[in-house]
């Protein structure tokens, strides 16, 4: 199998099975993304993404995957926890968001220990049981099917070992949902304009509407053979995190 190496990363022949469209749109929004998620959610995005690390218990030296990786934050914040002695695998679909996270990693404060893997969440190209600890950043929300993406989430991580999936939290409380659609329609979707991408982010309201609530995302984790599964509301019920064990 040949590789293509890039400084600091290797991109491995991906066999993607997802909506062309939305790899399109990823790959459109690689370069501007980190910028408007910090414009977007005030720099509170960081503190959601430091709570969902915290939730994998991910220790030192742990083998940690972080699924749909985009630009890497979640990756970052992995390698600082598994320390020099860990291993850390950022995949994605999208090959121009791991050139940015690729390049990012010159210059964040941490171990050269991450490899970015291109590739597709419902066909992990890893072994069984391979995981220490699992993240996945706003990704489940947009793969074409989440039942089958939970499933390899499970089949690569270890026994005993948790994932926590970080994404928009789907309430069921009309006050918060329509809070979270004003958002979109009246800042997310002006501020993309800025960038030319408006319509790229006009997306993001129907994903959340067509996204599983809570309860549902803890339902699915049990279903597909987690033995625990818990569903955190945070940032205001804005965002939410569901935590599961193997």
């Amino acid at each position: 199998m040949s590789t293509t190496v890039f400084p600091s990363s290797t991109f491995r022949p991906p066999s993607i099975r997802c909506s062309n469209d939305r790899q399109a749109l990823f790959n459109r929004i690689a370069p501007v993304y980190d910028n408007l998620n910090d414009l977007l959610s005030l720099g509170q995005h960081r503190i959601w993404k430091r709570m969902a690390v915290s939730w994998t218990q991910a220790k030192m030296g742990d083998r940690v995957l972080d699924v749909c990786c985009g630009s890497g934050d979640l990756a970052f914040l992995l390698s600082n926890k598994v320390a020099s002695n860990g291993k850390v695998i950022g995949l994605d679909f999208s090959k121009e968001q791991l050139m940015v996270a690729s390049s990012r990693s010159f210059s964040k404060n941490c171990f050269k220990n991450i490899e970015w893997v291109e590739g597709d969440a419902l066909d992990l190209p890893f072994a069984d049981n391979y995981f220490d600890a699992i993240t996945m950043g706003y990704g489940l929300r947009n793969v074409v099917d989440k039942r089958k993406a939970m499933q390899e989430i499970l089949r690569v991580l270890k026994p005993g070992s948790n994932v926590s999936i970080l994404d928009f939290n789907k309430s069921n409380e009309l006050l918060t949902s329509s809070i979270t659609e004003w958002m979109i329609d009246n800042i997310v979707v002006p501020a993309a304009s800025v960038y030319g991408l408006s319509e790229d982010y006009r997306y993001l309201k129907r994903s959340i509407r067509e996204f599983l609530t809570g309860k549902e995302l803890e339902k699915l984790a049990l279903e597909v053979g987690f033995s625990t599964a818990r569903h955190y509301e945070i940032g205001g019920g804005l965002m939410g995190c569901l935590v599961a064990k193997n």
